[in-house]
């Protein structure tokens, strides 16, 4: 079987479509991968695509060179000073919307981390459902050290880091290994770098095999299960759901599937 790949190159980064999986690249290696508004609206434009696009089951997010992103283009840096409050609030927003639309993308994502990640490029991992980094990785919440804070990046950093280690990192602005990552709950596994790409390919191989509403459903719960109270309401709420999943025609293909013994419709084509 042959790949089907499709690929499109903008001014900042490398998006490719493959065997059902999008691949969107920060492609500014020269730069250290750091981000500006313009990798910002980008960006937005990719994860737009990758969520409506039906044909795509999972998305991973990585950057060529040394380096995951350095954090902010110091010329973006140099304008955002010289903006009012109200540009800033405005430019601010736009980088707020394209980690929320990387947070709640209804796809398993998944962050592949070599190098340096620093600043809002710690949010873009945390934004990942799951994130494999390099031995080598180090990661900074350096807004301190200009003066500034991790703001828009911080729900999700919480959400992944726990409170009491923001606590530190946020005020402190050090260099915290990939190991201390994985322990602090930010990736999921640290492996050697020459050990990424198969590491990866054997979790979207794995994602592949399951249905990809039951995915997106799945990765929704989360949301809306988190943190409420097991209660009636909770559990009227939950036992709807997979009431609805088990009826549905993805649920039937897969129920039927697995009673046969035959392989679900959806492990059909993602070799094609």
């Amino acid at each position: 079987m042959t790949e089907k790949s499709v690929s499109t190159k903008t001014n900042t980064i490398d998006f490719e479509v493959k065997n059902a999986v999008a691949y969107v690249t920060l492609d500014r290696a020269e730069k250290h991968n750091a981000f500006d508004d313009v990798m910002i609206a980008e960006l937005t434009q990719c994860f737009n695509a990758v969520a409506k696009d039906d044909k795509i089951r999972a998305m991973v997010l990585q950057a060529r060179g040394k380096s995951f992103s350095a954090g902010a283009d110091l010329g973006w840096m140099q304008r955002m000073a010289r903006y009012t409050r109200d540009d800033n609030l405005e430019d601010a927003m736009k980088l707020a919307q394209m980690l929320q639309m990387l947070n709640s993308m209804p796809k398993p994502t998944i962050a592949r981390v070599q190098g340096a990640a620093f600043g809002g490029a710690v949010g873009l991992v945390a934004c990942c459902d799951i994130a494999i980094a390099a031995e080598e990785s180090r990661f900074c919440l350096s807004e301190v050290r200009v003066g500034l804070i991790p703001a828009t990046i911080s729900p999700y950093l919480i959400e992944a880091m726990g409170a009491r280690a923001c606590r530190r990192y946020f005020q402190t602005a050090e260099v915290f290994s990939a190991e201390q990552a994985k322990a602090l709950g930010l990736v999921n596994e640290v492996v050697l770098s020459q050990a990424l790409e198969p590491h990866i390919n054997a979790l979207i191989g794995n994602i592949l095999k399951n249905g990809p509403q039951a995915v997106a459903k799945a990765k929704a719960l989360i949301g809306r299960v988190s943190g409420k109270p097991v209660d009636s309401k909770l559990m009227t709420e939950t036992s709807q759901m997979i009431a609805d999943v088990r009826v549905s025609e993805e649920g039937q293909q897969g129920l039927q599937a697995f009673i046969h013994k035959q392989s679900a419709p959806w492990t059909e084509n993602t070799n094609d």
